[in-house]
């Protein structure tokens, strides 16, 4: 008598995450994204009040809520929220991105409007530039890896920032990105709003508008200070 022997049990199949959940967790991490970087605008703008002004908001960031809370405490775990969210949104856009691909085929979809089609095109890059970008700014003003020894001043945000931005190429790179950011949260705020499946033509447009504000307020706030360092403004 042949005696049947078990094989070992299949291993249950991992779960995917939805399309539903992958856009609602990108929703998420974009407003967090955008909270945190217009948050941080509005904070450089203690820049145009003068060196004091500037590091002495540095120098807040680091003691919020001490001595409850231990010296960057609260600085340290905006940063942990801040990684775990984009690590979190661009795994969940490039999942998206692959499933979309193998469902398009290899069809292009024609009746999108051409600025939609040009800032979906513009979502991917600029936000491997952003990465990017993050990774520079790190190690430029925070740690001083970029700059000359000499002219890093631990301690001296202001110092630190002039003579970051005192350097072209810096300037150049910081603004030019300020402006693929602001497409980057236009675009995705308008995504946000297909997403949410909002119909009405005046929400719509209070939205969009407030999408369009938000982006330029950034990019002005922010590419402003590179330029005026440039031009001697700020020093």
């Amino acid at each position: 008598m042949t005696v049947a022997v078990a094989g070992p049990p299949e291993a249950a199949p991992v779960p995917r995450p939805s399309t539903f959940v992958l856009k609602q967790v990108m929703a998420i991490t974009g407003v967090i994204f955008v909270g945190y970087v217009f948050v941080h605008m509005i904070g450089n703008l203690k820049v145009f009040f003068g060196a004091d002004s500037f590091n002495s908001y540095a120098h807040w960031l680091r003691e919020i809520g001490y001595p409850l809370i231990p010296h960057r405490g609260v600085l340290w775990a905006l940063r942990v929220v801040l990684v775990v969210s984009v690590v979190a949104h661009v795994w969940s856009a490039l999942v998206l991105w692959v499933r979309g691909r193998r469902a398009r085929g290899a069809h292009r979809r024609r009746r999108m409007p051409r600025l939609m089609a040009s800032g979906a095109r513009l979502m991917l890059p600029s936000g491997l530039l952003i990465l990017v970008f993050v990774g520079v700014h790190l190690l430029d003003l925070t740690i001083g890896a970029l700059v000359a020894p000499e002219t890093f001043r631990s301690g001296d945000a202001y110092q630190n920032l002039v003579a970051s931005f005192s350097r072209l190429w810096m300037a150049v790179f910081y603004s030019a990105t300020m402006v693929f950011i602001a497409a980057h949260i236009t675009h995705g705020w308008w995504t946000m709003l297909q997403d949410l499946g909002a119909t009405g033509r005046r929400f719509r447009m209070v939205w969009i508008t407030i999408g369009v504000m938000i982006a330029l307020t950034i990019l002005l706030g922010n590419a402003l200070i590179p330029v005026l360092v440039q031009l001697g403004v700020i020093a």
